[in-house]
């Protein structure tokens, strides 16, 4: 029985995706980084000042970021060794897990944690062991644009886990997440923070 070849992330990983292919152009990225700004800052009442970026890929999200806000502190993490080698000390990306960021000696809590296109191609225990992970070092708000078995995706599709939006929600949930809306959450104990209309239904 052959056994399935694991996804390399490596040069060609990310020529295909990113440049060949072009999923996520530079205005979509744009756009999505500043979403993730503007609801940081306005649940904070304050200017963003720090961003973990889990499963950073290339620290895409840094430059950007760093254009929007100067003095922004960025730390990015991926399981990529060709992404950290490549792009380590230009974007401040170290190579690790989500499931052992508390290996890493980051320093928590951030303003603005992002797991952008990740959680949907974690096992689930990675999955439940991650997202503890994130809430444990999260001081405002966790981006995780994650897809799910009922959305139709346009992208790499080898290891997806067809996961239903539910699943997600509880995951969250039990972590101590509140939706805040497009991808946004918060920490429940803000709950108290926010007007009645602010958050989506429960």
């Amino acid at each position: 029985m052959t056994m399935p070849r694991r996804k390399r992330y490596d040069r060609a990983y990310f020529d295909k995706w990113y440049r060949d292919r072009r999923i996520g152009s530079p205005a979509d990225l744009a756009r999505t980084v500043a979403l993730a700004v503007a609801v940081t800052e306005q649940v904070l009442a304050r200017p963003l000042r720090s961003v973990l970026d889990v499963g950073a890929g290339e620290a895409r999200w840094q430059p950007v970021l760093r254009r929007l806000r100067p003095t922004v502190r960025y730390a990015g993490v991926d399981a990529s060794a060709w992404a950290v080698a490549r792009w380590g000390r230009l974007r401040n990306l170290r190579l690790g897990a989500i499931d052992a960021l508390d290996q890493l000696g980051l320093d928590g809590p951030f303003d603005l944690i992002v797991a952008a296109d990740v959680l949907h191609y974690l096992s689930g225990s990675v999955l439940h062991r991650g997202i503890d992970q994130i809430v444990a070092l999260l001081g405002g708000v966790a981006f995780l644009p994650t897809f799910t078995a009922q959305d139709e995706i346009e992208g790499d599709r080898a290891e997806f886990q067809r996961r239903t939006a539910t699943t997600y929600r509880r995951v969250f949930a039990k972590a101590g997440l509140i939706p805040l809306g497009m991808h946004a959450w918060t920490l429940r104990a803000r709950r108290q923070e926010f007007a009645d209309l602010e958050l989506p239904s429960d």
